[in-house]
């Protein structure tokens, strides 16, 4: 959330060590979204309602800027409940110390509801009767549902009779996100917002697969219903934020510069042993902008913020390049040869990432790309036994007229892709041991039989984001 020139981040984090125990809540905040100063622990785990852990939560500011915040606390009898907390002091621009409400729980899993399957309330928005909604995922069985309460004062609740969605085997919903976007215009929009040029977005993490799935469609206020435009391709069942790993995401609406946006909870892909010797695990994702996809009506785009660029330094730009079947050095608009195309007849075989081989086994138009952390060789650059080397991948709309675009983040062991404008993201994790430091490569490759592909890129070294702990001392 903004507040008062600065964005506040919250984020889980377990004091024992890597492994999974006791949850309480970080605290971080910066002005730009990229140079982040760490603040002492926002909550911990210390009252029987929440003893087993300070769990997902959301944030509401209210027309008079007080700052409401509701989060899932897991009892000592490992129930699932909501609770209610808020700063200490508002006119604290880093909102430091926080306080729980002396009556939390606020809500209590509902009749029918098992106690460990009713978490992670959403940001609120208004009604046209002046109340406050919000959503709490949970499941029937097998089928995923969000479960929608009215308040006025974020202490009593009313729950409403209709759920806000389900869809059968989906399972357990958890971090459910709900909000507009604008059908014409670029800005992010108020969670509140509603209009005739508005769709609605509708995003689920499912715990069955840890993948975050969205939908676009209707919302009805008064029926209490979001309708997917297109039902067979529900929430939880169609389109992902991300085909890599990227999970349990949230979006804000930020008022400053009229934009929504979105962070994800990058997880690891190597061992727990691994992820208690270095003494951490998980990272926050770049923040993304969200908006709908205009040109396909379809889709959502995501794209850094704006002021990743504000990290680049020395850049080198390479255009038109000629790139036969074999390997190049270097990053990110592509085109196939229009006649190769035309000419070859395995252009409708689809290509599957995860089952094709990746980048390795070679057909009539592909695959190219670039081979980001490689080492001189193009050999595997991890040694490690214990690491997950999954192959991630996914479709990405190309429209009449448009080059196939992509743009990579590349950190020492992230890799964030976006086509297309981020009309599909490919978050992954690697751990290199040769491709390291200035021995790190990267390479355009055409792998394709029968085309040839022209490239331009550019590429631009980046500077540190000079993340720094908080001193009670230094000026506010």
């Amino acid at each position: 959330m903004y507040y008062k020139g600065w964005y506040h981040f919250f984020y889980q984090y377990n004091p024992n060590g890597a492994v999974w125990g006791d949850i309480v809540w970080g605290h971080a905040v910066s002005r730009d979204m990229i140079h982040w100063l760490h603040l002492p622990l926002a909550m911990v785990a210390d009252q029987w309602y929440d003893s087993n852990g300070v769990w997902t939560g959301s944030a509401t500011i209210l027309p008079d800027g007080q700052i409401i915040m509701l989060y899932t606390g897991s009892t000592n009898e490992s129930v699932q409940v909501q609770n209610l907390a808020y700063p200490a002091d508002l006119n604290d621009p880093l909102l430091v110390d926080w306080i729980k409400y002396p009556a939390n729980p606020v809500l209590v899993p509902p009749p029918g509801i098992l106690p460990k399957d009713f978490r992670d309330p959403t940001t609120a928005w208004l009604t046209s009767e002046g109340k406050w909604r919000i959503t709490i995922g949970s499941k029937l069985n097998k089928t995923g549902i969000a479960l929608v309460y009215d308040t006025v004062d974020f202490k009593t609740y009313e729950r409403k009779e209709n759920l806000l969605n389900a869809v059968p085997g989906t399972g357990m919903w958890e971090c459910v996100d709900f909000f507009p976007v604008s059908k014409k215009s670029e800005n992010g929009l108020d969670t509140s917002f509603k209009g005739d040029d508005v769709k609605h977005v509708m995003k689920v993490s499912l715990d069955d697969d840890r993948h975050d799935y969205y939908a676009l469609g209707t919302y009805d206020e008064k029926k209490v219903k979001f309708i997917a435009d297109d039902v067979k391709n529900d929430v939880g069942i169609g389109l992902r934020y991300d085909y890599g790993i990227f999970y349990a995401s949230k979006t804000f609406y930020d008022q400053k510069k009229d934009r929504r946006v979105l962070w994800g909870w990058i997880g690891e892909s190597d061992s727990e042993y691994a992820d208690v010797a270095k003494g951490w695990a998980s990272v926050q994702s770049i923040p993304r902008i969200v908006k709908l996809d205009k040109k396909t009506g379809s889709n959502l785009l995501q794209w850094p913020v704006a002021e990743v660029e504000s990290l680049r330094l020395k850049s080198d730009e390479f255009k038109n390049l000629k790139v036969k079947p074999g390997a190049l050095d270097i990053i990110a608009e592509f085109e196939i040869d229009k006649e190769a195309l035309e000419k070859t007849v395995e252009s409708n075989v689809e290509y599957e990432c995860s089952t094709s081989g990746g980048a390795s086994k070679r057909g009539a138009l592909g695959p190219f790309g670039l081979y980001v952390l490689a080492d001189g060789a193009l050999s595997e650059s991890s040694l490690a036994n214990d690491v997950h080397k999954q192959i991630y991948g996914s479709i990405v709309p190309v429209l009449e007229g448009e080059k196939l675009s992509l743009r990579i983040l590349v950190d020492h062991s992230i890799v964030e892709s976006f086509a297309q404008g981020g009309r599909t993201c490919i978050t992954s994790r690697v751990y290199p041991t040769r491709a390291i430091y200035g021995a790190a490569r990267l390479f355009i490759f055409n792998n394709a039989i029968e085309t040839n592909i022209t490239a331009s890129l550019k590429v631009w070294q980046m500077n540190s984001a000079f993340i720094r702990p908080y001193h009670p001392d230094q000026k506010r």
